[in-house]
């Protein structure tokens, strides 16, 4: 048994649905909690909900509204969100159902029938993209002056461009591979595109199958000039008489599978976690097939034979027109055509951290001494506050110590090379870099290394749990009066990394706060060395304390609405699955306490029902930046509190994740936090509502959330 400081973040043994573990005078009475148990069917289905999620994206891009590029954009998107879907967790439902682990559902449903209203709902999703793309974004394109055509309706210059660049660019890269008994049917690679061939021997009349991969190195949609664009495989189709000289072409139908692609680390049989990854990233490109994607006009026989090699089951073939992997829209959203796109924005300095007449830029660590600095990115620059903060630490000869948590971050980061900066000028640096973060694993690792050359110390977290939290601490000697050591952190929902940034929506800490800088120290030394602490003042970690502080504090507003005094839930997540914090928010609704939750994918919850919800208001934000930030606010009988971090509130972040949540510690960061929520629960504020039923509505409120925040940040922007 493994010992040390994994000991004390371990998640303890619970029963399933233990929602009521918590010390007197907080704790419910057993009748409180049988009136809320007594609803069986409680819970939706997280991955029905994950597509009602995809579902919400689809209409982003069905939403007339929205500039024509970034309806292009959303539909990418959706492609791309449904293939890591099956990849990851239809690939985990099948894995469970073939070692006989099929176990109920919180929901109530088998995996077996959650399978089935996965492909049915999966599929409807499916044809109603391929339906707005063909009757309306493609024509919509079209009148633009953006046009997507299929061979037959090139020109004959646009013809001979494509032989020219097929003969000179495609076809050597191209590697034909036959089926017969002595070529075995080949491997199809997750993801990728192909052509499936039939040709004849015009000598024999014998008919063979052949696979033709279409490059993943070159562009989707081949383009021809004034933004009109072909996609690759019908360039290929045309030109297969090339690749197999003196066959007549039959057939040639465009095909493509997606895998089984999570990653299975036995990290306690691995002495090197890295190399066992590394191995592991081999084995995940030959995972089982958990879907094939066809275009409608293949043959039977064609089909019969891809489904018999590929050993999929008849209802995992999804038939669609073509062009098929509509990801490749995303070249198409990246056209150089501003005004069909959303009106630019630039994220501005925080105000804190602005020059004054100087065109130096601020010290963080001056500014943050003077007063807290809660950042709102993507509104608030990442490059001119936390990217500055390390670069300014490495740079600082007053600095003696960087403490760090990687998870995911940019190819080119600045992050990284900050790092390198400090160690190569003899500072103390330990990077937490977790290299198991989900299709970046191998980029993690290449950092990891770099890191490791360059003298930081880095570790690889604890044996069994993903360091998914947000932290940064730079150990600073002060000099002057008042001088010693002093902990400057950063504590954040999102990832460092520079790029996506600009894209995602996120908070995030950076303070001197004593406490807060104490909590931090420790649990820096929990992950990297053996340390025993697991008690903390001002942070909640999981997967020790996250769900149950939680539902402390949902308990405490139980009693506030009992004793009068004021009492107000407030979340704000990607994801809310937990059974025991949905079950702790259902007595506080019967309890009759307000409950707001602001939930981007995933929401297990009923919101509505009688008797068991109805103070409980569901909504989703969705728009031109991913709504990631993770609040919970509670108003605590008159002395509110709020808190941010990195954990979602499902079972893997709050089991096996080291999650932080960190307590605002002051006033004007709270009312930040506070003024964001009131905007999204306001009934103006556009959003979808969520049914007792788990279906999504939207409701065209005149404001929306996202284009509030950045006309708010113009606005400071041209007063300050």
């Amino acid at each position: 048994m493994e010992t040390g400081p994994a000991e004390d973040l371990l998640p303890r043994e619970r029963a399933p649905h233990d929602s009521f573990d918590v010390e007197p005078p907080y704790a419910p009475d057993h009748e409180a909690v049988a009136a809320v148990e007594e609803y069986a069917d409680r819970f939706l289905d997280r991955e029905l909900s994950w597509l009602r999620f995809n579902q919400r994206v689809l209409e982003l891009a069905e939403d007339p509204t929205l500039p024509l590029l970034e309806r292009v954009r959303f539909l990418a998107i959706f492609t791309s969100n449904l293939d890591e879907f099956f990849m990851v967790r239809v690939a985990g439902l099948k894995r469970r159902i073939a070692a006989g682990l099929a176990v109920r559902a919180a929901s109530g449903l088998m995996p077996r029938e959650v399978l089935e209203q996965i492909w049915r709902t999966s599929r409807e999703l499916s044809e109603r993209q391929v339906r707005l793309f063909r009757d309306e974004i493609h024509p919509a394109l079209r009148e633009a002056g953006i046009e997507i055509v299929r061979w037959h309706e090139l020109d004959e210059a646009e013809q001979k461009h494509c032989r020219k660049l097929f003969k000179e660019r495609v076809f050597p890269v191209l590697t034909p591979l036959a089926v017969d008994p002595a070529h075995p049917f080949p491997y199809i690679s997750g993801l990728s595109l192909n052509l499936a061939v039939v040709l004849r021997d015009p000598e024999t009349g014998k008919e063979h199958f052949a696979r033709v991969k279409v490059p993943p190195i070159f562009t989707r949609f081949v383009p021809l000039g004034n933004q009109r664009f072909v996609p690759l495989e019908d360039v290929m189709r045309e030109r297969l008489k090339k690749l197999f000289p003196g066959m007549e072409v039959l057939e040639a139908h465009s095909f493509r599978v997606t895998r089984n692609e999570d990653l299975e680390v036995e990290e306690d049989d691995a002495e090197n976690i890295l190399a066992a990854l590394e191995k592991e990233l081999l084995r995940r490109r030959f995972g089982p097939p958990v879907r094939l994607e066809v275009e409608e006009s293949i043959t039977p026989a064609v089909l019969d034979l891809l489904v018999s090699e590929l050993d999929v089951a008849e209802e995992e073939v999804v038939r669609l027109p073509g062009p098929l992997d509509l990801r490749g829209l995303h070249g198409i959203a990246d056209l150089d055509r501003e005004e069909l796109k959303y009106p630019a924005f630039v994220p501005t300095t925080h105000p804190r951290l602005a020059e004054v007449e100087s065109a130096a830029p601020v010290d963080v660590f001056k500014a943050a001494r003077r007063q807290d600095v809660l950042l709102h990115h993507p509104y608030d620059s990442f490059a001119t506050s936390v990217q500055r903060f390390l670069e300014q630490a490495a740079a600082d000869p007053h600095v003696l110590a960087i403490k760090q948590t990687l998870y995911r971050t940019s190819g080119d980061s600045p992050i990284i090379d900050a790092l390198v900066d400090a160690a190569e000028a003899g500072k103390q640096v330990l990077v937490i870099v977790e290299i198991k973060a989900r299709f970046d694993e191998e980029a993690n690792i290449r950092w990891a290394r770099k890191l490791e050359q360059a003298g930081c110390h880095v570790v690889y977290g604890l044996v069994g749990l993903k360091t998914h939290c947000k932290l940064s601490m730079v150990v600073r000697e002060e000099t002057g009066t008042g001088g010693g050591i002093r902990r400057y952190t950063h504590i954040g929902t999102g990832n460092y990394n520079p790029k996506t940034s600009r894209t995602y929506e996120d908070l995030g800490l950076i303070t001197t706060d004593v406490a807060i800088g104490e909590d931090v120290a420790h649990l820096f030394n929990n992950l990297s060395g053996w340390s025993r602490n697991a008690s903390y003042e001002q942070l909640l970690v999981a997967p020790d304390s996250v769900r149950s502080g939680l539902i402390e504090r949902i308990h405490r507003e139980i009693a506030h609405h009992r004793e009068g005094r004021p009492a107000r839930i407030r979340m704000k997540a990607n994801s809310i699955v937990d059974e025991a914090v949905v079950d702790a928010l259902y007595l506080a609704s019967q309890a009759g306490v307000p409950v707001q939750l602001l939930v981007r994918g995933i929401c297990a919850l009923r919101p509505g029902v009688p008797g068991l919800s109805e103070t409980i208001e569901v909504r989703s934000v969705l728009g031109r930046f991913l709504e990631h930030s993770r609040i919970f606010w509670f108003e605590g009988g008159g002395e509110p509190e709020a808190w941010i971090g990195s954990a979602d509130m499902m079972h893997r972040n709050l089991d096996r994740r080291v999650e932080v949540l960190v307590r605002l510690p002051g006033e004007a960061s709270r009312a930040v936090v506070d003024e964001l929520l009131t905007r999204a629960f306001d009934p103006d504020t556009d959003a979808w509502l969520l049914g007792p039923d788990g279906a999504w509505e939207r409701s065209r409120g005149p404001v929306h959330l996202q284009e509030w925040l950045i006309e708010r940040q113009r606005r400071r922007r041209t007063t300050g």
